[in-house]
């Protein structure tokens, strides 16, 4: 059993469905072999190094991290610094980017909810 994945059990009732949280991220990032130096770039490269997060299984925990950190230098979660001030200006009020995003992959993984007949 793998203890870095945190969640409730999912569609299938085994945890690790629909409901999961990896807390031990960095272990399972596309970029973890990447020299460190090809991931702090600016300008027209950061472009190539958000690609790498694209297909990335914990794109959102490593955002989530970099958001509650203030995480000032680098490409994290498929995002530029820039782009992270940014939203961290425009949502202002969040006190837990986790909890936030975590929520939010929950919502989109379950789908639009029925309407009751």
């Amino acid at each position: 059993m793998n203890l870095d994945v945190v969640g409730e059990p999912g569609p299938t009732g085994v945890a690790g469905g629909a409901d999961v949280w990896v807390e031990n991220w960095g272990a399972q990032a596309m970029c973890r072999m990447e020299d460190p130096d090809v991931l702090f770039v600016q300008g027209a490269a950061q472009k190539r190094v958000k690609a790498v997060c694209g297909g990335c299984p914990v794109r959102t925990e490593c955002l989530a991290d970099a958001l509650d950190n203030r995480t000032e230098f680098g490409i994290w979660g498929g995002m530029t610094e820039r782009e992270r001030r940014a939203l961290l200006r425009r949502r202002p009020t969040v006190t837990s980017w986790r909890t936030l995003l975590r929520t939010a992959r929950q919502a989109y993984e379950r789908g639009p909810q029925r309407a009751s007949a």
